[in-house]
This record gives C-alpha cells, structure tokens and sequence, in this order.
C-alpha cells in the first residue's frame, strides 16, 4: 500500500458519496461512453492499494467486489507490477498466433500444471473470459462433431454471440440480438435440470449422441452466487461419460483460488474435459484461457486464433499471480472465508424479514435477500459507509474481496455490511426513495447486476 493510503483508515470519507468531482466525472462520462454500460453505484475511481480503492475525491473504500472478482491479488500487488513493468521493457507485442511466443508456452505450461486434468493439458490463451467461452464451444463441437450445447438457467458466459446464447442469467442480456446461436439448450441449475437433460431433452428434444458438450459454472457467479447441491456435478460427469459428451467448467469467476481451493471444481473431486478461466488469474490484467485435456485439443492449424490472446505483459501478471496464489492466497481465501461466512451467517437470523440465506465457499460469498429492491438498497447503503460489494443474480449481493484480505478487513466489512442491512431493515422507505432518485440521476443502473467480460 503506498504511504499516503497506509497512513488513512479504512473507509475514509471525506466528502459526502458521490463527491463534486465524482458528480462531474459521471456527467462527463455519460456525454460519451457507450450507454450499454450499467453502472452498480457513483463509483470514481483513481487508484487502488491491496483492498483499498481511492476515488477521485480522495474517498478511501474498503473492496470487497475486487473488480467483479478480478483483482485477486488485490489492487497493485508489488509482484505483480514489478512483472508487468520488467516485462513491458523487454517486448509488449507479438502476436503467438504467428509466432513462437516464449511467454506463452511458459504460461501455458503452468495453467497446464494447475489444471484439475491428471493426465495431461494443452491451453489456448485469449483475452477474456467470453473469449475463452467461445473457444471452448468451438473446440467441443470440433473434437465431437457434434453441433448442440447444454447450458444452465441463472447461468453468466459472457455476451459475444456465442457466450451470450449460453447466458441465461437475465432475459434482458438477449433482448434485441436475436436470434440466438442455433443448438443451445437450458435447464435448471443443480440436480434436477440433470434429470430434465434425460427425460425432457433427450427423450423428446434432441438424442444425446448430437450434443457436444454440457457448460456449467460448479458455483454460479451472476447467478446469485449459487452453491449446487452435492450430488450435481458428480452426477454430470457420470451423465456427460455415458452419453460420450465434454463436460465444461466455466470457472471464470470462481477459479484463480477465489473458493479457497485453486479451481471450484475441485470441492467435488471432479475433472472436467475443458476448463475455462480469466479474471482473477490475471490480477486485472486482460487474459483468458481455454484450458483442455491433450485428446481433446484435436484441431489444427488456423481452427483458432488471437492477434492480442497471450500478450506477453497479461501473461507476466498471470504468471506472477499464479506465484502469489499458489505461495498463499488459496490459503488464505478458504481461512478468511470461514470467517466471513461464520459472521455473515447471524444475519438471517437477526433480519428474518430481510435476509434469506448466506451462502458460499471461500472468498466466493452470497447473501440472499427478501427482493431485489433489498438487495440494491442494502448495496448502495453499503457504499455509503465506504464497502463495495455488488449484487448478484436477482435478489443477491456477492461479497468476493481480493484474497489478500486480513482478519481485521473481514471484520470491519462485516462491521459496515450489518449497519447497511441494519438500515435498510429500519428505513426501507427512506432508502428506497434515496435509490430510486440515484437512479433517475443516471448514477445508478436499474436491473442489472454486475457481469463483465
């Protein structure tokens, strides 16, 4: 942390949120960004250290949303930019479709290595988690020959043509883009959508043996931060063998450590045919992969491609941070995580007409509430004490903080949540007049949790 944030506590507000230049900022902005971004909450940021973001006004906020958990090691870890400035000296660009890219295959070899394949991987690097969607739906239907796609309702792939027609987390993601990509099909999420696979789908749909591949998330992420039941992914697998279909993780937002083990899956002693990861494995660097096992990446030359995929200053930042992961912040995720859960949990009991259900695994953390509304009051009130976090699904806010948090930071988020739920329990009318003027403002966003990719 640099000098001048370590010296401040955190929160440290030091105007009302959002700040004049904050306010100005957003009307600047709005004047010519895109208007297909939603915005959570007035947030500026400038800069940020471990879990601290400063914002533009020099208000302190304690992260406890990482970037939509991407900022795993938290914000400007020294390692991390020591790599990405000693390797921007040496070579920013070339492209590894067209040549032989040390970094590369290095970075290959140890996304490889970390994989839940035992007997062997082979990687394609991109840019994003979408891009590693589309690239493992590419690959499936290539290795299998075979053109249809399961996926799961309450399910966040990303929103490129492909990945989005695998989403089906909010109607609204497809609305105007139609048609979707041809041959995909959605079933609940957990046990029983396994069971309307056999008995809906390849009893009255389409035959199991023209589906190439099943695409989860082992814990939903925009879902609502869903933990399935455990006999789920135990059971896909045995479904995905007999039916000689690829099973596909999507362990984009929940990889990288975030569950306090390296990849989710992992919590079910399951291997999948593809795994699929970006966010946190870059500590906000932009880079994704499609990691397969060695017989299934049967394509050949040009079947796929990226002109920046594996650019060689995102793959020292993933290179660094698969260092700082593996030399102790899984660990620490799945320590912290205790603690966070076990004092989260009280508040189902203590707001029994508010909050429904805390629920996670690590630093992977859902709290589930009575409406949506709830949860978007309770995530702007949270704001306004100095706590960023981000709802999820419909009726959720996440809590997935970088995996560098201490003891003290779990407890003073929990501190500042409490009082925000606290509130809200005490003064839903008040608050709910206070969101619905943000969102008239423009600095709020109604009906969209946050996504990426």
């Amino acid at each position: 942390m640099s000098t001048t944030l370590q010296a401040r506590p955190v929160p440290d507000l030091v105007t009302a949120v959002p700040g004049p230049k904050a306010r100005e900022h957003i009307a600047f902005d709005h004047a010519w960004t895109s208007p297909s971004l939603p915005r959570a909450y007035p947030l500026v940021p400038a800069r940020g250290s471990g879990a601290t973001i400063e914002d533009i006004d020099g208000n302190l906020f304690l992260d406890f949303a990482a970037g939509i958990a991407v900022n795993s090691t938290g914000h400007s870890h020294p390692d991390v930019v020591a790599a990405i400035q000693a390797q921007a000296t040496e070579l920013q660009h070339m492209s590894a479709s067209d040549f032989y890219l040390p970094i590369y295959a290095e970075a290959a070899a140890e996304l490889a290595r970390i994989s839940p394949m035992e007997d062997g991987a082979r990687v394609f690097i991109g840019n994003s988690g979408a891009e590693a969607v589309e690239a493992g739906i590419k690959l499936a239907r290539h290795h299998t020959g075979r053109p249809n796609v399961i996926a799961f309702l309450g399910s966040f792939h990303g929103r490129t043509m492909g990945a989005v027609s695998l989403t089906a987390s909010k109607a609204k993601y497809h609305a105007g883009f139609g048609p979707m990509l041809p041959g995909v099909y959605h079933v609940p999420y957990g046990s029983g959508g396994l069971d309307e696979i056999e008995d809906r789908i390849f009893t009255r749909l389409m035959p199991a043996d023209e589906f190439a591949a099943v695409i989860v998330e082992p814990i939903q992420g925009e879902g609502g931060y869903l933990v399935p039941d455990d006999d789920f992914l135990p059971r896909l697998r045995d479904l995905c063998d007999r039916r000689g279909i690829l099973l596909i993780a999507d362990e984009v937002q929940s990889g990288a450590g975030r569950t306090g083990k390296m990849w989710a899956i992992e919590h079910w002693d399951i291997e999948p045919d593809i795994l699929l990861t970006a966010k946190g494995i870059g500590s906000g660097m932009p880079v994704g992969a499609m990691i397969a096992r060695s017989d299934v990446m049967t394509w050949g030359p040009g079947a796929h491609g990226s002109t920046y995929g594996g650019n060689p200053v995102s793959l020292a930042a993933m290179l660094a941070t698969i260092r700082l992961l593996e030399g102790g912040l899984v660990a620490n995720a799945a320590v912290r995580g205790h603690q966070l859960m076990a004092a989260l949990s009280p508040l189902a009991d203590h707001f029994p007409t508010l909050v429904r259900e805390v629920r996670g695994k690590g630093l992977m953390i859902g709290i589930e509430f009575e409406s949506a509304q709830a949860a978007h009051t309770v995530q702007l009130q949270a704001f306004e004490r100095g706590l960023l976090v981000l709802e999820a699904g419909d009726t959720a806010v996440r809590m997935s903080p970088p995996l560098i948090i201490s003891e003290a930071e779990v407890d003073t988020a929990v501190r500042l949540f409490t009082e925000a739920v606290a509130h809200v329990a005490g003064h839903e009318a008040e608050d709910v007049e206070e969101l619905e003027a943000e969102i008239r403002a423009g600095l709020v966003t109604e009906g969209f949790g946050a996504s990426g990719r």
